[in-house]
């Protein structure tokens, strides 16, 4: 019998293809179920939206959040903090899913002022090496309610943040800025 002469079965090539079709929807599904667990509950990618936080995070800046440490711990002063807005901020506007990114600057039963550029935790002045400028309005003093945060953006006097709508409820946190991706040239941790 020449190669001419042999036939492929059909019903045998139709068999060949589904089993390698088959595994690769298998990969494929796994590989999906994993990205959204991850994304849920582990970390995501954010992009920086408006320039609140310069000089540190500037517009198109591309960060990972990651989201595991606050189920074991609440958010501490001094982190970069990714937020659902709170009702105040709703009223303004914004959606419920439009995220924001700030600045921990106190946690609960703390007492907040801003007086003459200089923000003071407790009577006591912050060293922030970290804003574009000193903040150009006065707040306070007030203190921090049970379950809430205080947040300002880096970019003091260009931030919509806790000095114009209030506190932050902790339970809003989605997770904290962990490292930034993007642009190359500014690649690193937080």
């Amino acid at each position: 019998m020449t190669s001419e002469e042999k036939q492929v079965n059909p019903s045998t090539a139709e068999t060949h293809w589904w089993p390698k079709i088959r595994e690769n929807l298998q990969v494929l599904g796994i590989a999906l179920i994993l990205a959204l667990v991850i994304r849920t509950f582990i970390a995501e990618p954010r992009y920086i939206p408006s320039n609140s936080m310069q000089p540190n995070l500037h517009i198109g800046d591309r960060l990972v959040v990651e989201k595991v440490s606050y189920k074991f711990r609440p958010p501490e002063a001094g982190e970069i903090l990714v937020f659902d807005p709170p009702p105040a901020l709703q009223k303004f506007g914004y959606s419920e899913d439009q995220a924001f990114i700030k600045r921990a600057i106190a946690t609960e039963g703390q007492t907040v002022q801003i007086e003459s550029g200089q923000v003071y935790l407790d009577n006591r002045p912050l060293s922030e090496a970290y804003i574009a400028e000193p903040p150009a309005y006065d707040w306070g003093p007030k203190p921090v309610p049970p379950e809430q945060l205080f947040v300002l953006g880096d970019n003091r006097n260009n931030s919509n943040d806790s000095h114009v709508w209030g506190f932050l409820p902790i339970q809003n946190v989605i997770g904290r800025a962990a490292f930034r991706f993007w642009p190359l040239n500014r690649i690193g941790f937080l």
